[in-house]
């Protein structure tokens, strides 16, 4: 529903600097839309880039009215918090938002739709996008994926939060700039509001969660290099994603993503990430099912080293290298081409 010419604004209220605001931050980084602003009054005065190292001019503003004067047009709902649940403090907002003839993008589980469509007179200028409402209605999976002839590369991760979207969409990005035949499987609620098409996975049911995936790649099947959005890890108790993406995709490669300032799941300290090695070890064996599924293999490590000091990131990128006998890198410090090479 978003037009590539329309101007956005994002709401990332209280969470600009938090692992909830990734939405927001993924919009920053990737939405090719003009973006008038963002609405955060803890950082109003600055700007996007001296808060992180994105090479974009968004200003960050105190309030709604300050973004409708600079000709907003849909209002992004930024933050993600734990659930999925939109805040009662939120409302506000959106109808104000509304009321001003802004249209809103929500990727929250909690529909929009269905309080407020009637509010709208004219939804050809005016609407409300659910992102996390399903458009497909899958079959269930056959492993057809596995009869491509193209490369399927899956995003894997250690955690929720550590990378896989970002990663997968620096390699996307790499691949277009040399105009390699690549599509981006966008499984997640930001990966379909920049690709304006995918599949919200964790909204599907778990029985037609394999069949969406398969056919969404099948869908593609004219790209010679599929990037597949990853979710979720084997290692979180709450996730469920991992092996849909797996089957659903019957992946060539994977690459793993993992934050390199952890030891343990976020907020799930009692939960220790394992030997990367080992990790990898049952993402392959898992991928592979004895060999019933070929012998994908994970060719490269995608690190998020934001917490870490540029030296202190090197070193551990070289340690990790010494581990695993993989490529490693930081793609937003220090690009994809290091995966890219053994990719290709």
């Amino acid at each position: 529903m978003l037009k590539p010419n329309q101007k956005v604004a994002i709401y990332m209220q209280g969470f600009l600097h938090s692992d909830f605001g990734k939405m927001g931050l993924g919009i920053i980084r990737y939405s090719e839309n003009p973006i008038v602003g963002i609405i955060d009054s803890e950082n109003a005065g600055s700007n996007i880039n001296r808060e992180y190292k994105i090479d974009r001019d968004i200003p960050i503003y105190n309030s709604l009215d300050d973004v409708v004067k600079k000709g907003a047009e849909v209002l992004i709902l930024g933050i993600a918090p734990s659930g999925g649940k939109i805040p009662s403090d939120w409302l506000q907002i959106i109808e104000l938002a509304l009321n001003a003839g802004l249209s809103i993008i929500n990727g929250l589980h909690d529909t929009l739709g269905d309080r407020y469509n009637h509010k709208i007179k004219d939804i050809k200028k005016q609407w409300i996008w659910d992102v996390r409402i399903p458009n497909i209605s899958p079959k269930i999976a056959s492993a057809k994926a596995a009869e491509l002839s193209n490369k399927r590369v899956l995003m894997i991760g250690t955690d929720m939060a550590c990378g896989k979207m970002t990663a997968g969409l620096e390699i996307y990005k790499w691949a277009k700039n040399n105009d390699i035949n690549t599509g981006f499987i966008a499984t997640g609620q930001i990966g379909v509001t920049l690709m304006g098409q995918g599949i919200p996975l964790d909204a599907i049911k778990v029985d037609h969660a394999c069949g969406a995936v398969e056919q969404i790649v099948l869908n593609n099947r004219d790209k010679s290099l599929l990037i597949i959005e990853g979710q979720g890890s084997l290692l979180h108790p709450g996730s469920s994603a991992s092996l849909p993406l797996i089957r659903g995709s019957c992946p060539t490669d994977m690459i793993l993503c993992h934050r390199a300032d952890k030891v343990t799941l976020r907020n799930l300290e009692k939960i220790k990430i394992p030997e990367l090695k080992d990790f990898i070890d049952l993402n392959e064996s898992l991928a592979s099912a004895c060999g019933t599924y070929g012998t994908p293999k994970v060719i490269g490590i995608a690190l998020n080293t934001s917490k870490l000091s540029k030296s202190d990131s090197l070193n551990y990128i070289v340690n990790l290298q010494k581990q695993t006998g993989l490529p490693v890198t930081d793609v937003i410090r220090f690009g994809v081409e290091k995966i890219v090479r053994q990719l290709l």
